[in-house]
Protein backbone atom coordinates (compact mmCIF):
# COMPACT_ATOMS: atom_id res chain seq x y z
CA UNK A 1 0.00 0.00 0.00
CA UNK A 2 2.61 2.82 -1.07
CA UNK A 3 5.19 1.58 2.03
CA UNK A 4 4.52 5.16 2.98
CA UNK A 5 4.31 4.52 6.95
CA UNK A 6 2.67 7.97 6.93
CA UNK A 7 -0.45 6.72 4.60
CA UNK A 8 -3.99 7.20 6.45
CA UNK A 9 -4.69 4.15 5.29
CA UNK A 10 -7.62 2.65 3.58
CA UNK A 11 -10.28 5.31 3.49
CA UNK A 12 -14.00 5.09 1.44
CA UNK A 13 -16.22 7.94 -0.07
CA UNK A 14 -19.10 8.32 1.35
CA UNK A 15 -22.23 10.46 -0.26
CA UNK A 16 -24.78 12.57 1.67
CA UNK A 17 -27.66 14.41 -0.05
CA UNK A 18 -28.35 18.17 1.05
CA UNK A 19 -30.33 21.03 0.17
CA UNK A 20 -33.25 18.69 0.15
CA UNK A 21 -36.82 20.88 -1.43
CA UNK A 22 -38.01 22.50 -0.12
CA UNK A 23 -35.02 23.41 1.10
CA UNK A 24 -33.47 24.28 -2.11
CA UNK A 25 -29.60 25.59 -2.54
CA UNK A 26 -30.04 29.55 -3.52
CA UNK A 27 -27.35 29.81 -6.13
CA UNK A 28 -25.52 32.74 -7.64
CA UNK A 29 -27.01 32.92 -11.07
CA UNK A 30 -30.87 33.12 -9.03
CA UNK A 31 -31.74 29.34 -9.78
CA UNK A 32 -32.00 27.00 -7.11
CA UNK A 33 -30.75 23.39 -6.74
CA UNK A 34 -31.99 20.93 -4.89
CA UNK A 35 -31.40 17.80 -3.68
CA UNK A 36 -27.84 17.90 -3.81
CA UNK A 37 -25.40 14.84 -3.43
CA UNK A 38 -22.07 15.51 -2.03
CA UNK A 39 -19.15 12.79 -2.44
CA UNK A 40 -16.55 13.47 0.62
CA UNK A 41 -14.18 11.63 2.92
CA UNK A 42 -12.77 12.05 6.36
CA UNK A 43 -9.47 11.08 7.92
CA UNK A 44 -8.75 10.82 11.51
CA UNK A 45 -11.22 11.33 14.41
CA UNK A 46 -13.15 14.35 15.15
CA UNK A 47 -12.44 15.46 18.98
CA UNK A 48 -15.08 15.93 21.12
CA UNK A 49 -14.84 19.57 21.19
CA UNK A 50 -15.45 19.27 17.35
CA UNK A 51 -11.83 21.85 17.14
CA UNK A 52 -9.87 20.13 15.29
CA UNK A 53 -11.31 19.78 11.48
CA UNK A 54 -9.78 20.56 8.54
CA UNK A 55 -11.57 20.95 5.04
CA UNK A 56 -9.31 20.55 1.74
CA UNK A 57 -10.15 21.81 -1.38
CA UNK A 58 -9.35 20.63 -4.83
CA UNK A 59 -8.27 21.84 -7.60
CA UNK A 60 -10.01 21.78 -11.40
CA UNK A 61 -9.88 17.88 -11.76
CA UNK A 62 -9.45 16.47 -7.63
CA UNK A 63 -12.21 15.10 -6.27
CA UNK A 64 -12.89 13.69 -2.95
CA UNK A 65 -9.74 11.57 -2.51
CA UNK A 66 -7.07 13.31 -1.22
CA UNK A 67 -5.25 10.86 0.90
CA UNK A 68 -4.62 7.21 1.33
CA UNK A 69 -5.95 3.88 -0.14
CA UNK A 70 -9.42 2.76 -1.11
CA UNK A 71 -8.03 -0.67 -1.54
CA UNK A 72 -5.07 -2.54 -0.33
CA UNK A 73 -3.53 -2.73 -3.45
CA UNK A 74 -4.22 0.94 -4.96
CA UNK A 75 -0.33 1.71 -6.10
CA UNK A 76 -1.69 5.07 -6.22
CA UNK A 77 -2.95 7.54 -3.01
CA UNK A 78 -4.94 10.37 -2.85
CA UNK A 79 -4.22 13.10 -4.53
CA UNK A 80 -2.63 15.19 -1.43
CA UNK A 81 -1.65 11.86 0.41
CA UNK A 82 2.13 13.90 0.75
CA UNK A 83 0.75 16.21 3.37
CA UNK A 84 -1.94 14.31 4.95
CA UNK A 85 -1.99 11.51 7.21
CA UNK A 86 -0.28 10.50 10.54
CA UNK A 87 2.82 12.69 11.02
CA UNK A 88 2.52 14.66 8.31
CA UNK A 89 1.53 18.09 7.86
CA UNK A 90 -2.02 18.10 8.38
CA UNK A 91 -1.68 15.08 11.05
CA UNK A 92 -4.54 12.50 11.11
CA UNK A 93 -3.57 11.95 14.96
CA UNK A 94 -4.28 15.02 15.37
CA UNK A 95 -6.52 16.41 13.17
CA UNK A 96 -10.11 15.60 11.54
CA UNK A 97 -9.12 15.68 7.66
CA UNK A 98 -12.50 15.78 5.28
CA UNK A 99 -12.23 16.03 1.40
CA UNK A 100 -15.24 16.74 -0.74
CA UNK A 101 -15.86 16.61 -4.70
CA UNK A 102 -17.48 20.35 -5.59
CA UNK A 103 -20.84 20.27 -6.94
CA UNK A 104 -20.97 20.74 -10.82
CA UNK A 105 -17.43 17.48 -10.15
CA UNK A 106 -17.73 14.69 -11.83
CA UNK A 107 -16.37 12.24 -9.01
CA UNK A 108 -19.53 11.41 -6.84
CA UNK A 109 -20.97 15.01 -6.24
CA UNK A 110 -24.11 16.47 -8.13
CA UNK A 111 -22.50 17.73 -11.82
CA UNK A 112 -23.88 17.22 -15.28
CA UNK A 113 -23.40 13.60 -15.17
CA UNK A 114 -25.91 13.43 -12.60
CA UNK A 115 -29.68 12.34 -13.18
CA UNK A 116 -32.03 15.22 -12.45
CA UNK A 117 -35.26 13.90 -10.63
CA UNK A 118 -37.23 15.96 -12.41
CA UNK A 119 -36.70 14.49 -15.50
CA UNK A 120 -35.42 10.63 -14.98
CA UNK A 121 -32.33 11.68 -16.89
CA UNK A 122 -28.65 14.01 -16.78
CA UNK A 123 -28.71 16.95 -16.02
CA UNK A 124 -26.14 18.18 -19.12
CA UNK A 125 -26.40 21.68 -19.80
CA UNK A 126 -29.51 21.80 -18.50
CA UNK A 127 -27.70 22.15 -14.74
CA UNK A 128 -27.79 25.90 -13.64
CA UNK A 129 -24.17 27.72 -13.88
CA UNK A 130 -22.74 26.86 -10.83
CA UNK A 131 -20.05 29.40 -9.06
CA UNK A 132 -16.85 29.23 -6.60
CA UNK A 133 -19.32 30.72 -3.96
CA UNK A 134 -22.34 27.92 -4.36
CA UNK A 135 -19.60 25.38 -3.98
CA UNK A 136 -18.26 26.71 -0.82
CA UNK A 137 -22.13 26.97 0.39
CA UNK A 138 -23.01 23.60 -0.46
CA UNK A 139 -19.79 22.68 1.49
CA UNK A 140 -20.77 24.39 4.48
CA UNK A 141 -24.31 21.99 4.52
CA UNK A 142 -21.99 19.05 4.14
CA UNK A 143 -20.60 20.45 7.52
CA UNK A 144 -23.78 21.27 8.81
CA UNK A 145 -24.61 17.45 8.63
CA UNK A 146 -21.19 16.34 10.34
CA UNK A 147 -21.66 18.57 12.80
CA UNK A 148 -19.24 20.72 12.55
CA UNK A 149 -19.60 24.57 13.48
CA UNK A 150 -16.58 26.05 12.57
CA UNK A 151 -13.28 24.67 10.95
CA UNK A 152 -9.94 24.81 12.04
CA UNK A 153 -8.29 25.47 8.77
CA UNK A 154 -9.88 25.27 5.70
CA UNK A 155 -6.95 24.70 2.73
CA UNK A 156 -6.34 24.16 -0.92
CA UNK A 157 -4.23 25.17 -4.09
CA UNK A 158 -4.91 26.55 -7.41
CA UNK A 159 -9.18 26.52 -7.35
CA UNK A 160 -9.22 24.93 -3.58
CA UNK A 161 -7.18 28.55 -2.84
CA UNK A 162 -10.10 30.53 -4.12
CA UNK A 163 -12.26 28.02 -2.65
CA UNK A 164 -10.42 29.06 0.69
CA UNK A 165 -10.87 32.61 0.22
CA UNK A 166 -14.89 32.36 -0.48
CA UNK A 167 -15.36 30.38 2.74
CA UNK A 168 -13.41 32.92 4.71
CA UNK A 169 -15.71 36.16 2.96
CA UNK A 170 -19.02 33.70 2.68
CA UNK A 171 -19.08 31.96 5.93
CA UNK A 172 -15.93 34.39 7.71
CA UNK A 173 -17.46 32.87 11.49
CA UNK A 174 -16.71 29.32 10.26
CA UNK A 175 -12.72 29.77 9.60
CA UNK A 176 -10.29 29.88 12.20
CA UNK A 177 -7.29 29.31 9.76
CA UNK A 178 -7.13 29.88 5.90
CA UNK A 179 -4.76 28.47 3.42
CA UNK A 180 -5.12 29.36 -0.23
CA UNK A 181 -2.26 28.34 -2.10
CA UNK A 182 -1.41 28.83 -5.74
CA UNK A 183 -4.42 31.31 -6.71
CA UNK A 184 -5.43 34.25 -7.39
CA UNK A 185 -8.22 36.90 -5.73
CA UNK A 186 -9.76 36.71 -8.82
CA UNK A 187 -9.09 34.72 -11.88
CA UNK A 188 -6.83 36.18 -14.31
CA UNK A 189 -7.42 37.22 -18.33
CA UNK A 190 -4.74 34.95 -19.23
CA UNK A 191 -6.52 31.91 -17.71
CA UNK A 192 -8.89 32.90 -18.54
CA UNK A 193 -8.48 32.74 -22.04
CA UNK A 194 -6.56 29.19 -21.86
CA UNK A 195 -10.22 27.81 -20.33
CA UNK A 196 -11.90 29.41 -23.32
CA UNK A 197 -9.81 27.62 -25.22
CA UNK A 198 -10.20 24.27 -23.48
CA UNK A 199 -13.97 24.87 -23.28
CA UNK A 200 -14.08 25.99 -26.94
CA UNK A 201 -12.46 22.29 -27.97
CA UNK A 202 -14.83 20.56 -26.25
CA UNK A 203 -18.03 22.17 -27.95
CA UNK A 204 -16.06 21.58 -31.33
CA UNK A 205 -15.86 17.76 -30.92
CA UNK A 206 -19.25 16.63 -32.59
CA UNK A 207 -19.78 13.95 -30.24
CA UNK A 208 -20.48 17.18 -27.82
CA UNK A 209 -23.91 17.21 -28.94
CA UNK A 210 -24.55 20.47 -26.84
CA UNK A 211 -23.85 18.13 -23.89
CA UNK A 212 -26.71 15.73 -24.38
CA UNK A 213 -23.98 13.07 -25.21
CA UNK A 214 -24.70 10.58 -22.36
CA UNK A 215 -25.62 7.07 -23.27
CA UNK A 216 -23.57 7.66 -26.84
CA UNK A 217 -20.07 8.41 -27.86
CA UNK A 218 -18.50 10.85 -25.75
CA UNK A 219 -17.18 13.96 -26.49
CA UNK A 220 -13.43 12.47 -25.80
CA UNK A 221 -11.08 14.27 -28.59
CA UNK A 222 -12.35 17.44 -27.05
CA UNK A 223 -11.56 16.77 -23.69
CA UNK A 224 -8.58 15.28 -24.75
CA UNK A 225 -6.99 19.08 -26.08
CA UNK A 226 -8.38 20.74 -23.60
CA UNK A 227 -6.71 19.02 -21.29
CA UNK A 228 -3.58 18.98 -22.64
CA UNK A 229 -3.79 23.21 -23.29
CA UNK A 230 -4.89 23.16 -19.36
CA UNK A 231 -1.72 20.85 -18.54
CA UNK A 232 0.78 22.97 -20.48
CA UNK A 233 -0.08 25.96 -17.82
CA UNK A 234 0.48 23.92 -14.87
CA UNK A 235 4.00 23.46 -15.81
CA UNK A 236 7.19 25.80 -15.90
CA UNK A 237 9.49 26.23 -18.82
CA UNK A 238 12.32 25.26 -16.59
CA UNK A 239 10.62 21.97 -15.62
CA UNK A 240 9.42 21.11 -19.38
CA UNK A 241 12.98 21.69 -20.29
CA UNK A 242 14.45 19.51 -17.84
CA UNK A 243 11.49 16.71 -18.33
CA UNK A 244 11.71 16.65 -21.97
CA UNK A 245 13.96 19.56 -23.94
CA UNK A 246 13.91 18.97 -27.91
CA UNK A 247 14.22 14.91 -26.90
CA UNK A 248 12.70 13.02 -29.66
CA UNK A 249 10.45 9.73 -28.66
CA UNK A 250 11.83 6.39 -29.86
CA UNK A 251 13.20 7.78 -32.96
CA UNK A 252 16.55 9.05 -34.06
CA UNK A 253 15.30 11.55 -37.20
CA UNK A 254 12.23 13.65 -37.35
CA UNK A 255 9.15 11.30 -39.29
CA UNK A 256 8.22 14.35 -41.43
CA UNK A 257 4.76 13.00 -40.45
CA UNK A 258 2.10 14.59 -37.43
CA UNK A 259 2.62 11.72 -35.30
CA UNK A 260 4.35 12.73 -31.62
CA UNK A 261 8.33 12.71 -32.79
CA UNK A 262 9.16 14.72 -29.51
CA UNK A 263 8.52 13.55 -26.36
CA UNK A 264 6.55 16.59 -24.97
CA UNK A 265 3.83 15.80 -27.67
CA UNK A 266 3.85 11.95 -26.49
CA UNK A 267 3.30 13.49 -23.02
CA UNK A 268 0.46 15.66 -23.66
CA UNK A 269 -1.32 12.90 -25.67
CA UNK A 270 -1.19 10.85 -22.76
CA UNK A 271 -2.09 13.27 -20.44
CA UNK A 272 -4.69 14.07 -22.33
CA UNK A 273 -6.51 10.70 -23.45
CA UNK A 274 -6.11 9.59 -19.71
CA UNK A 275 -8.10 12.21 -18.27
CA UNK A 276 -10.91 11.21 -20.62
CA UNK A 277 -11.45 8.25 -18.63
CA UNK A 278 -12.04 9.60 -15.18
CA UNK A 279 -13.39 13.12 -16.00
CA UNK A 280 -16.62 14.23 -17.54
CA UNK A 281 -16.85 16.84 -20.46
CA UNK A 282 -19.59 18.78 -19.35
CA UNK A 283 -18.00 18.86 -15.77
CA UNK A 284 -15.29 20.40 -17.25
CA UNK A 285 -17.15 23.47 -18.67
CA UNK A 286 -18.44 24.33 -15.71
CA UNK A 287 -15.61 24.14 -13.75
CA UNK A 288 -14.05 25.99 -15.48
CA UNK A 289 -16.36 28.84 -15.95
CA UNK A 290 -16.54 28.78 -12.24
CA UNK A 291 -13.16 29.26 -12.10
CA UNK A 292 -13.41 32.20 -14.42
CA UNK A 293 -16.18 33.87 -12.75
CA UNK A 294 -14.26 34.16 -9.59
CA UNK A 295 -13.58 37.51 -8.36
CA UNK A 296 -13.93 37.79 -4.40
CA UNK A 297 -13.67 41.76 -5.03
CA UNK A 298 -16.62 41.60 -7.66
CA UNK A 299 -19.12 44.37 -7.46
CA UNK A 300 -16.15 46.84 -8.07
CA UNK A 301 -15.07 46.88 -4.70
CA UNK A 302 -11.19 46.97 -3.80
CA UNK A 303 -9.72 43.48 -2.26
CA UNK A 304 -8.80 45.64 1.11
CA UNK A 305 -12.78 46.07 0.99
CA UNK A 306 -13.80 42.46 -0.05
CA UNK A 307 -11.52 40.97 3.19
CA UNK A 308 -12.39 43.44 5.66
CA UNK A 309 -14.53 41.48 7.26
CA UNK A 310 -12.91 38.10 7.22
CA UNK A 311 -12.11 36.63 11.05
CA UNK A 312 -9.69 33.78 9.68
CA UNK A 313 -6.01 33.74 10.15
CA UNK A 314 -4.07 33.29 6.54
CA UNK A 315 -1.24 31.60 5.64
CA UNK A 316 -1.03 32.48 2.07
CA UNK A 317 1.55 30.63 -0.28
CA UNK A 318 3.30 31.34 -3.41
CA UNK A 319 5.64 29.20 -6.02
CA UNK A 320 8.70 31.02 -7.70
CA UNK A 321 8.12 29.40 -11.22
CA UNK A 322 3.97 29.66 -11.17
CA UNK A 323 3.21 31.59 -14.02
CA UNK A 324 -0.54 30.64 -13.86
CA UNK A 325 -0.78 32.60 -10.89
CA UNK A 326 2.56 33.94 -10.49
CA UNK A 327 3.54 35.35 -6.72
CA UNK A 328 2.33 38.65 -7.23
CA UNK A 329 -1.04 37.57 -7.06
CA UNK A 330 -0.57 35.83 -3.88
CA UNK A 331 1.45 38.77 -2.39
CA UNK A 332 -1.84 40.90 -3.29
CA UNK A 333 -3.70 38.73 -1.12
CA UNK A 334 -1.50 39.13 1.77
CA UNK A 335 -0.94 43.05 1.19
CA UNK A 336 -4.53 43.43 1.03
CA UNK A 337 -5.11 41.50 4.04
CA UNK A 338 -2.88 43.67 5.79
CA UNK A 339 -4.09 46.79 5.02
CA UNK A 340 -7.21 45.91 7.15
CA UNK A 341 -4.68 45.15 10.09
CA UNK A 342 -5.47 40.95 9.66
CA UNK A 343 -3.11 38.14 11.14
CA UNK A 344 -1.36 36.85 7.85
CA UNK A 345 1.65 35.32 7.30
CA UNK A 346 3.02 35.21 3.24
CA UNK A 347 5.56 32.46 2.15
CA UNK A 348 6.94 31.64 -1.02
CA UNK A 349 8.26 28.17 -2.17
CA UNK A 350 11.18 28.23 -4.55
CA UNK A 351 10.42 25.71 -7.07
CA UNK A 352 10.98 25.31 -10.41
CA UNK A 353 7.96 23.07 -11.20
CA UNK A 354 5.35 25.74 -11.86
CA UNK A 355 2.18 25.90 -11.11
CA UNK A 356 1.77 22.07 -10.16
CA UNK A 357 4.30 22.95 -7.24
CA UNK A 358 1.85 22.69 -4.71
CA UNK A 359 1.14 18.77 -5.34
CA UNK A 360 5.25 17.87 -5.61
CA UNK A 361 6.89 20.09 -2.66
CA UNK A 362 6.57 18.55 -0.19
CA UNK A 363 9.69 19.01 1.56
CA UNK A 364 9.61 22.60 0.96
CA UNK A 365 5.88 23.25 2.82
CA UNK A 366 5.20 20.47 4.97
CA UNK A 367 7.05 22.35 7.81
CA UNK A 368 5.72 26.07 7.49
CA UNK A 369 2.27 24.48 6.78
CA UNK A 370 2.26 22.13 10.20
CA UNK A 371 3.82 25.53 12.18
CA UNK A 372 0.65 27.71 11.14
CA UNK A 373 -1.53 24.84 12.36
CA UNK A 374 -0.12 24.01 15.40
CA UNK A 375 0.20 27.56 16.26
CA UNK A 376 -3.40 28.36 15.28
CA UNK A 377 -4.87 25.46 17.10
CA UNK A 378 -3.63 26.69 20.61
CA UNK A 379 -5.95 29.93 19.38
CA UNK A 380 -8.99 28.37 18.45
CA UNK A 381 -12.16 29.32 20.30
CA UNK A 382 -15.57 29.27 19.57
CA UNK A 383 -17.86 32.30 19.16
CA UNK A 384 -21.45 33.39 19.43
CA UNK A 385 -22.12 30.43 21.44
CA UNK A 386 -21.09 27.70 18.81
CA UNK A 387 -19.72 24.50 19.36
Amino acid sequence: MGGDTGSAGVVRTRQVTVAEPPRRLRLECGDELGPITLAYETYGTLSEQRDNAILVCHALSGDAHVAGFHRKTDKRAGWWDMLIGPGKALDTDKYFVIGTNVLGGCNGSTGPASVDPATGRPHGTTLPMITIADMVNAQALLLDHLGIAKLLCVIGGSMGGMQVLQWTVSHPERVHLAVPLACAARQPTQAIAFNEVGRQAIMADPHWRGGDYYGRKRPTKGLAVARMVGHITYLSDEAMQEKFGRRLRDIHEYSFSFSADFEVESYLRHQGLSFTDRFDANSYLYITRAIDYFDIAKGGRSLADALRDVQARFLVMGFSSDWLHPPYQLKEIASALRATHKHVSYYEVDSHYGHDAFLLEREKMEGVIAAFLASGARTFTFSGGEG
